[in-house]
């Protein structure tokens, strides 16, 4: 996928938080460089500004999943409250070391749900990949969550955070933040053994649906797959799915999916005449501030998705192309949904 140098110079014109995947995923540049921007985003910018909001206990705004006294009103969800926090602080490549003992002071904090300890999880999939993956990030005690998700995984393959109401056919959704925790987890530990029968059921399950189709009908399952937003939160689009099955190729050393191909198409005729991708309806609800655009405007975060997405699907067809760097993991733990 070409990119532009106007393209490259706005990319890089943003946060370190993106900007130094930017220099490692889209234009290669040395490890030394990119190494050198991500050690600050804990120290200046989006990174930064959500590492000084902490409460004293570890949490962010009081709360596991909610902030201290939401009341459910309102537009949308709040996202300031501690697990979407570390979500973010994650996913930007924030180093462990950068969060002191949060780990440790997060033992004492208990979900919203059923007062269960904050590092056991609860019964939610997309809350219990993201305190997996969290927890490894950090180095707190999670190992009980990886079987969770084979002993909860759902005759169709997938997952469904409606499971404990009685929920039998699996979410698109609720599937691809599993598959996530449990990718994210076989990176950081290098153990395929105990998870990726899982994972690879799992990941059939989106793939015989080509990510957004109805195994019934062959239908599209309905207009929130093709929304690409960021940040994405919980919710699942084809470029997220995407980015997930561009990582999990990457880690499993094989090309991808020839069942990728009209998601890849679909992301692909979504560019603009300027080479950039816009911005979609965003998901409502509190944040502690903005990190991108509004809707419609031309947005970093999923310009730089999707360019990354395409950049992958096109080397492996191009015989003696490079696929380009690994999947993100972020430093090794203790290193220098709504539902």
């Amino acid at each position: 996928m070409t990119l532009s140098p106007e393209v490259a110079a706005w990319l890089l014109d943003t946060d370190p938080a993106l900007r130094w995947r930017v220099q490692r995923d889209l234009l290669h540049e040395s490890e030394v460089t990119w190494r050198r921007t991500r050690e600050r985003v804990a120290e200046e910018g989006f990174g930064a500004r959500l590492l000084a909001l902490q409460d004293p206990d570890g949490q962010w705004a009081g709360g596991a999943f909610f902030p201290r006294g939401f009341d459910g009103s309102g537009e949308g969800q709040p996202w300031t409250a501690t697990t979407w926090v570390l979500n973010d602080l994650r996913e930007w490549g924030v180093d462990a070391a950068a969060l002191g003992d949060t780990a440790e002071r997060l033992t004492a904090v208990r979900w919203e749900y059923e007062d269960l300890p904050y590092w056991g999880g609860e019964v939610d999939v997309c809350i219990n990949s993201w305190t997996l993956s969290n927890g490894l990030w950090l180095g707190a005690d999670v190992d009980a969550l990886v079987d969770w998700f084979g002993a909860h995984q759902l005759a169709d393959g997938g997952w469904n955070c409606e499971w404990v109401e009685g929920s039998t056919r699996s979410s698109f959704h609720s599937t691809l933040n599993a598959l996530r925790g449990l990718l994210d987890y076989e990176r950081r530990t290098g153990d395929r053994g105990r998870t990726a029968a899982v994972r690879h059921a799992g990941e059939e399950y989106l793939l015989a649906r080509r990510l957004l189709r109805r195994a019934t009908t062959g239908e599209p399952v309905g207009p929130w797959a093709t929304r690409l937003r960021y940040p994405s939160r919980w919710a699942y689009s084809v470029l997220t799915a995407l980015d997930h099955f561009r990582a999990a190729a990457l880690h499993d050393g094989v090309a991808p999916d020839p069942r990728l191909a009209e998601a890849v198409e679909l992301v692909a005729r979504a560019r603009r005449v300027d080479g950039t991708w816009a911005q979609g309806p965003r998901l409502a609800g509190e944040v502690w501030f903005e990190v991108d655009v509004p809707e419609g405007e031309p947005s970093p975060w999923v310009t730089f998705r999707a360019l990354r997405v395409l950049d992958w699907w096109e080397s492996a067809h191009q015989p003696g192309r490079p696929p380009g760097p690994g999947a993100d993991t972020g430093p090794a733990p203790g290193s220098a949904q709504q539902r």
